[in-house]
């Protein structure tokens, strides 16, 4: 080679391998993220949070426009992705423009129902009232903080699933009201509820710990008056994976906005770190992710289930980064969402991705009754794209820049 050109050859090369990726290509490597595809994927399906669960489950009873916790909960996480598309912060807040009307009020709430469930979708006022200031925000977040003073409550303190479930805890309760009720303390100055929220994280724990095997039962009933409840504890009888990814998630959450010097803030970690490290026992081994009964991987009906895998993944995940777990655990997590990949995600001809296997929908009691048994659970509808599975699968995918 000519001793002139090849100085130049050289300088070429390392010019092209060395210059900053164009912004086409970013944009390119961001689209391929699993958060991204998965918010893009639901956004394909429904142009509106408002109508996704009727289109994507009809089998269920959804009424238009519900203010609903799981579809809630799937636009903040979708929101998240606000930095990379201001679209992905949009696709809430029309949601919940929908509802919040111009003195505040929210469509269709109503108090009186006592319904924990209703609490979960406010932790998006937040977001609003911030970036906006408009005081119908702040109207609309109080009447919820409302609610939870007046909850009914069990003889310990304990809120009520529903008004219509009367002395019951359940784990999803958890996550339903303590995450919101931890950041309004924080942003409003009223430390009052930290201590509300922390009890309600311990009670419920010792209400539904199994000793044995480190894992919460989904629910107990302190009349012990449900078919559902055992008559010496009150506790439901199966280890329903979503129940516990809930709790694990709520605790997880609530850890952002409760003081480093808070009394119970170490009990509460520690107890994060046992029921992690009890999950991760059940996790099963030939497929990496979680069955719909977390102990019953071999029974016959029972299924690998997404959402709860999605839940602790993220669980897992946020812990590791934030320190409350061993760092190692980040690869714990990463381990987990690979698993989760291979076994629930599939890819249409379009390149849109859906999530499998997630249990549409779980309870007790009500009408028709749901008496908890394992047939129970295994049998109730089995969802693509449900809310409650994509929405943890998209904040699982945040947290660890997949």
């Amino acid at each position: 080679m000519n001793k002139i050109l090849f100085p130049l050859v050289v300088i070429l090369f390392i010019s092209c391998n060395s210059k900053p990726k164009k912004e086409s290509q970013t944009k390119v490597e961001e689209k391929e993220k699993w958060s991204v595809r998965m918010a893009n994927s639901i956004m394909h399906t429904s142009d509106t949070l408002l109508y996704f669960e009727k289109i994507n489950n009809p089998a269920r009873k959804y009424k238009d426009g519900d203010w609903d916790y799981d579809v809630g909960y799937m636009g903040s996480a979708i929101a998240k992705l606000g930095d990379v598309d201001p679209k992905y912060s949009k696709y809430l807040e029309d949601y919940i423009n929908y509802f919040i009307q111009e003195d505040g009020t929210v469509k269709g709430y109503e108090k009186e129902e006592y319904n924990i469930d209703r609490v979960n979708p406010a932790k998006n006022l937040f977001r609003l009232y911030k970036k906006t200031g408009e005081e119908k925000y702040k109207i609309a977040l109080e009447q919820f903080v409302d609610q939870m003073r007046t909850h009914p409550k069990t003889s310990d303190g304990g809120f009520w699933h529903k008004k219509i479930y009367p002395h019951q805890m359940w784990l999803d309760g958890l996550y339903m009201a303590s995450p919101f009720l931890a950041q309004y303390a924080k942003e409003f100055d009223q430390p009052e509820w930290f201590d509300v929220v922390a009890h309600q994280i311990l009670l419920v724990y010792e209400k539904t710990y199994d000793p044995e095997t480190g894992l919460l039962y989904h629910a107990q009933d302190e009349s012990k008056e449900q078919a559902w409840a055992d008559p010496k504890t009150g506790r439901s009888s199966y280890f329903w994976g979503r129940s516990i990814g809930w709790y694990l998630m709520a605790i997880v959450d609530v850890l952002d906005y409760l003081p480093e010097d808070h009394p119970e803030r170490d009990q509460i970690i520690k107890i994060f770190q046992q029921t992690v490290d009890a999950v991760l026992k059940v996790r099963y081994p030939e497929a990496g992710v979680w069955y719909q009964i977390m102990d019953l991987p071999n029974r016959e009906g029972n299924y690998k289930e997404g959402s709860c895998t999605a839940m602790f993944t993220y669980s897992i995940a946020k812990g590791a980064k934030n320190g409350y777990l061993d760092e190692s655990y980040l690869d714990v997590a990463n381990d987990c969402f690979d698993d989760m990949v291979n076994v629930f995600i599939t890819e249409d001809e379009d390149g849109y991705i859906k999530m499998q296997n997630i249990c549409g929908g779980a309870g007790l009691g009500g009408n028709p009754y749901r008496d908890g048994s394992f047939e129970y659970y295994v049998t109730e509808d089995i969802v693509v794209n449900d809310c409650k599975g994509v929405a943890p699968f998209i904040d699982a995918a945040i947290e660890l820049d997949r």
